[in-house]
């Protein structure tokens, strides 16, 4: 028996999408595939009338069902896995994954776990900003120009997710922490960081990107997120408590100050 991808659990995400018709010709490469569920996140033209002009047969059942969005960080919060998709290489967007490798990782991971693959706007792409909020970052190999259409894009991901399988069976993990769970250890983690001086505060975000990428390594739990959140907690209240045992010193020191001054002035009255 073929064990395959749980494509109930897949979901492809278009970010500022531009253009109505890519919209219905993604709708139509994802139902070619076996994949229903698609998101729009604050699309600059979601013109229905030319959205299924390409979103032909019973692909239209996809636009009729889509979810649209106007913050990333909402559309993709209940997903426990997240993809970001780029052809712009570089330090802050390294390729770590390909269509083909993606889907072989996505085995296990579907079977109890939302995923979600995330495509830009047709003349840039997805930010910095946007790819920070990625487990993993994955590029399509070309031989020379790398740019390619939204649709064939989604495609050649969705005709890998298709065509992944094992004989063997598949392990699946637990239910990992959600991007709800990881965006509040992250946001728990930053104000940690600045309070023990760990990361500069000039540019919080450049640091924290790559403690993202390292607690993205190996996907945690929910049950792991709270454990980290704990120890940000306990570090909160030590940094409190040495707070407080600051001002109360400063306090004794200025109150031994008055009393030396009021000594003083009662010797040269004498």
């Amino acid at each position: 028996m073929k064990h395959t991808i749980n494509p109930d659990h897949i979901a492809i995400i278009l970010v500022e999408t531009q253009i109505p018709e890519n919209i219905g010709a993604v709708a139509r490469a994802m139902h070619n595939m076996g994949l229903t569920r698609l998101v729009l996140v604050d699309p600059s033209n979601c013109d229905l009338s030319r959205v299924v002009k390409m979103a032909t047969g019973s692909s239209i059942d996809l636009i009729e069902q889509m979810e649209i969005h106007d913050d990333l960080k909402d559309a993709i919060g209940p997903f426990q896995y997240v993809v970001g998709t780029t052809a712009r290489l570089g330090s802050h967007r390294p390729a770590m994954t390909n269509p083909r490798r993606l889907a072989r990782e996505m085995l296990s991971f579907s079977q109890n776990n939302e995923i979600a693959i995330l495509f830009g706007p047709e003349d840039r792409g997805l930010s910095n900003h946007q790819l920070q909020y990625c487990h993993t970052i994955a590029t399509i190999p070309t031989a020379h120009f790398s740019s390619l259409n939204l649709a064939q894009a989604v495609m050649i991901f969705s005709y890998e997710l298709f065509q992944a399988g094992s004989e063997k069976p598949i392990e699946s993990p637990p239910r990992l922490a959600n991007k709800f769970e990881l965006e509040g250890m992250y946001g728990h983690l930053k104000d940690v960081f600045l309070k023990i001086g760990f990361i500069n505060p000039q540019n919080p975000e450049h640091w924290m990107l790559n403690i993202r990428r390292f607690l993205s390594r190996l996907p945690l739990r929910a049950r792991e997120v709270q454990v980290i959140r704990g120890v940000c907690r306990q570090i909160d209240w030590y940094t409190e408590q040495l707070e407080k045992m600051r001002r109360e010193r400063g306090m004794e020191a200025i109150g031994s100050s008055a009393g030396e001054v009021q000594e003083n002035e009662g010797d040269q009255e004498d």
